[in-house]
């Protein structure tokens, strides 16, 4: 089984373009800050580069921009290819079945992070009924 979930924000605008046989592929790349921190007590990133194909490219090459928190399901793609001195180089892809936009529209034109007006502890919550556990069906 190969499949990766991701979620972090883009760290460039994205590329797309179109195959010769006229295909859109869109290509960006994101980081995601890693749930722990490490003996500096700092939390490191990792950049992973994000490849995503036909009608979801051309939406995410339309609505996508750098900064954008978006989640990622794929899978990993390895491929090599040689530098312009020659050397070999491998590269792994996340090839994207799945994007889903994180980030609100309201805060799509702002350069701050979204904020929601309301907090969720000013929030009025319903009040629960106590109910007699005899009373449960089961």
């Amino acid at each position: 089984m190969n499949k990766v979930i991701l979620v972090g924000n883009l760290t460039r605008d994205p590329e797309l373009s179109e195959t010769p046989s006229g295909v859109a592929v869109c290509r960006f790349a994101i980081a995601v800050t890693r749930d722990y921190a490490n003996s500096d007590g700092t939390r490191e990133t990792d950049f992973f580069n994000i490849t995503v194909w036909r009608g979801r490219a051309e939406n995410c090459g339309k609505y996508l921009k750098k900064g954008n928190k978006v989640a990622i399901v794929g899978s990993l793609q390895t491929r090599s290819y040689e530098d312009k001195d020659g050397i070999k180089r491998n590269v792994t892809d996340v090839v994207a079945n799945e994007v889903e936009f994180l980030t609100p529209k309201s805060a799509q034109g702002e350069d701050m992070p979204y904020e929601p007006s309301v907090s969720s502890a000013t929030r009025e919550r319903p009040q629960l009924e106590a109910i007699d556990d005899n009373q449960l069906p089961f």
